[in-house]
């Protein structure tokens, strides 16, 4: 090319993070969760139990977030084609927005539900509503124990582990109500507990939903700083400035970059390389695209 600017690329495309397949994790805690919220509700409405429909109702927006997740996730492991050129992995990252919104109306139905009860009380049956929830810890606890694993690589799989851990202790806290009401008799409890388990999922789903947007938007994605990523690429032999950056997510599991480094000397592959696999190893970024410019006039508008 004329002029002072060389533009070379370099596109690095690792995939030590990419999805793993949780395909049997999904199965397993889908049927577990449906087959509980079936014997939840049931037992809910013998007991008179606001608290156990209530639980019921959570989990059954559960088992909808686990399908959502799955389907998202299965989306995302699809091969890129020449309409969708990095493939349909933005599925996992809508999956986690859908779920953040079936826990928000979980919410919702659950407050509406237990408010009514305030004003319209009931009795329910201690022991029923304490067997039942106790079977619930069992069941989220074995689900929770299913996603553990892939926590802190994908949010995908992290929301799937926080709900069910979330779910096994509000089973807990319905084995607390249904003792207190055998204690003392008094019918405010199961739906005063209700309204407790909302105010649980209601902040978990907060920062599930904060994220999920965060990402849906293309922000940075969090625990990258981009001034560390803008110094780091500065401390690379040969570098003068760095201009043109951006950060993004690809997936729930994957981060793309591209960047414009000034460099006098001109392109170097031994360059190109070493910047890559330090974006790889020190800040998990799989997807580089790196541009190599002569001189320290590169154009740097809108950067």
């Amino acid at each position: 090319m004329s002029g002072s600017h060389s533009h070379d690329h370099d596109h690095g495309h690792g995939h030590s993070h990419a999805p793993a397949d949780f395909g049997r994790a999904f199965a397993i805690g889908i049927a577990l969760n449906l087959a509980f919220v079936v014997i939840e509700t049931v037992y809910g409405f013998l007991a008179d139990s606001v608290a156990l429909v209530a639980d019921a109702g959570h989990n059954l927006s559960d088992v909808l977030g686990l399908i959502v997740a799955w389907a998202g996730a299965t989306m995302a492991r699809r091969e890129r084609s020449a309409r969708f050129t990095f493939g349909w992995k933005k599925a996992s990252i809508l999956a986690a927005l859908v779920n953040s919104l079936f826990l928000i109306l979980a919410v919702g139905a659950i407050a509406a539900e237990a408010v009514r009860r305030l004003f319209e009380p009931a009795t329910p049956d201690g022991p029923t509503v304490m067997a039942v929830a106790a079977v619930g810890i069992l069941v989220n606890g074995i689900t929770a124990l299913l996603f553990a694993r892939g926590r802190t690589h994908d949010i995908n799989v992290r929301a799937a582990f926080q709900h069910m851990l979330a779910d096994a202790g509000v089973s807990a806290a319905v084995v607390f109500s249904g003792a207190l009401i055998l204690w003392t008799g008094q019918q405010w409890v199961d739906p005063v507990m209700s309204l407790a388990i909302a105010v649980v999922i209601l902040w978990g789903s907060i920062g599930l939903l904060k994220e999920s947007v965060w990402m849906s938007l293309a922000g940075v994605p969090s625990g990258i700083e981009i001034d560390e990523v803008e110094d780091a690429l500065e401390q690379l032999e040969g570098v003068r400035g760095v201009h043109h950056l951006h950060i993004w997510p690809l997936s729930t599991t994957e981060t793309a970059l591209t960047a414009h480094l000034i460099v006098p000397a001109g392109h170097s592959d031994r360059l190109l390389e070493q910047a890559r696999t330090m974006l790889h190893d020190r800040f998990h970024i799989d997807h580089s695209t790196i541009q190599v410019e002569r001189g320290a006039d590169a154009d740097c508008d809108d950067c």
